[in-house]
């Protein structure tokens, strides 16, 4: 009869329950959410535009307007010299034309006769321009460039850190969740274990169980507190990494309430992965991204060196008139104007050429690094793939094994409630059955980070 009342409770009650969803579960889209909400990583991404922006904006200070004035005055024994006065603006342009406006006013006794003005000082209007070097390109223009493609690659930046957020973020709320579930399962396995002891202490004191099915007994409560413990320790210790992504709106960190718990593991909504679209996805694959920009700001610095092979030829023209209105309808070289022209050249341009070799042998240095990195990123994506599947079957192969363990289970109870069993072969039996679900679980957690794992090696992340 003990026999029987042994095992009432394991027949009448669902053997491997999944804990109850609290209304305190903090589900993952939730999660997510929140961390790329407030994670301090999310707001360094974030950064990387700012940056971006910052630095296009230096670059642009190099076409900004300048404004100058000098004043240049001697005066020795009760004799007035010289004294120049200037004061001028200097409007560079995108294409390379810098525009010019000056005033000047200046007397003295021993004034140098070209800075001969009438005395109600002389403006000047023109402009300089390189009609060799520097014609197609020049520094400030390359900086300006340069600075604009790091600012676009900052967008790729910032995919790239929050990327790799992502990754970690799902990661370490499926171990959370792999603990939890874990947890519940063992702590059935406690109580399970107890019931049994307390009726085979009482089959005993009956006569119907020799002693030493007490001590079997009681051994398994023993060895499943032991690994309860062990449960609870890993579930505390998982808890505490997974408070190291959760902040407050005012960049504090947080930690969770006593009672939140995950979304358990579910054998159900695990997610399906489109391998031919992902797939295509390396191509715009941040790292890639990266690549491309270096080789944009490589370019251009490949054709500014190429620019300084090509001699210096600068023209400057300047109209003078004593009142702004003559400008209106003055010619050029009839009367009232300054010019000049400058020529220089390297007689062997080994600097130059030199440049231009070295800036052609990065290029192709990175133009071969970013052959094998995309080599490597779609070999990685396979090999997530691969893994990702292969995950699918163990997990359908772990749910057989699991259901045919249980009908072993519950055949040994029906042998030994009849006798032709002993308790040590019913344990033996629920142990492999208890393994094989925290298998299961592990199987289980490991395919929902493989679905993160094979979307980051695409190039893909948060999907809010």
């Amino acid at each position: 009869m003990m026999r029987v009342i042994l095992f009432t409770f394991l027949f009448s009650s669902c053997f491997f329950r999944a804990y109850s969803q609290a209304t305190d579960t903090l589900n993952y889209e939730s999660f997510l959410a929140w961390v790329i909400e407030y994670h301090p990583i999310a707001t360094q991404a974030e950064l990387q535009l700012l940056m971006g922006d910052m630095e296009v904006r230096s670059a642009r200070g190099g076409f900004d307007p300048l404004v100058y004035g000098n004043l240049d005055k001697k005066s020795y024994s009760e004799t007035l010299y010289y004294n120049k006065q200037e004061a001028g603006i200097s409007i560079p342009t995108w294409a390379g034309i810098e525009l010019n406006g000056s005033f000047e006013r200046n007397n003295g006794k021993y004034l140098n006769p070209e800075y001969t003005v009438p005395s109600d000082g002389l403006f000047a209007a023109g402009a300089s321009i390189n009609l060799g070097q520097g014609l197609i390109l020049d520094q400030r223009r390359a900086t300006l460039r340069q600075a604009q493609i790091y600012q676009e690659s900052t967008e790729s930046q910032k995919q790239k850190l929050l990327n790799n957020l992502y990754l970690q973020a799902t990661d370490m709320y499926w171990r959370w969740s792999l603990a939890q579930t874990n947890l519940e399962v063992l702590k059935e396995g406690v109580e399970l274990a107890e019931v049994r002891y307390e009726a085979v202490k009482s089959s005993f004191k009956y006569g119907d169980l020799p002693a030493i099915d007490t001590v079997e007994a009681f051994s398994q409560v023993l060895n499943r507190q032991y690994k309860l413990q062990e449960a609870e320790n890993t579930l505390f210790s998982v808890t505490q990494e997974l408070n190291t992504y959760l902040w407050d709106e005012e960049g504090n960190p947080i930690n969770l309430n006593e009672g939140i718990v995950p979304e358990p593991l579910e054998t159900t909504n695990l997610g399906v992965l489109n391998v031919e679209e992902l797939r295509t996805f390396v191509a715009n694959h941040p790292e890639l991204q990266l690549v491309d920009f270096e080789l944009a700001s490589l370019d251009v610095e490949k054709r500014l060196k190429a620019q300084q092979i090509i001699p210096v030829v600068k023209l400057k023209y300047n109209f003078l008139t004593e009142n702004l209105n003559d400008f209106e309808g003055a010619g050029f070289f009839e009367n009232n104007y300054k010019w000049g022209l400058s020529v220089y050249t390297p007689l062997l341009w080994r600097k130059s050429r030199g440049a231009v070799g070295l800036a052609k042998a990065k290029i192709y240095s990175k133009e071969n690094s970013r052959d094998l990195k995309e080599i490597q990123l779609r070999t990685k994506l396979e090999s997530e793939i691969n893994n990702f599947s292969n995950l699918n079957r163990q997990i359908a192969t772990y749910q057989q094994n699991v259901i045919n363990l249980e009908t072993l289970l519950q055949g040994e109870m029906r042998r030994f409630e009849i006798g032709e069993s002993s308790l040590f072969l019913v344990n033996a039996r629920e142990v492999s059955v208890f393994n094989s679900i925290l298998t299961l679980n592990e199987l289980i957690s490991k395919r929902k980070i493989a679905y993160a794992k094979t979307r980051y090696a695409a190039g893909l992340g948060f999907e809010l």
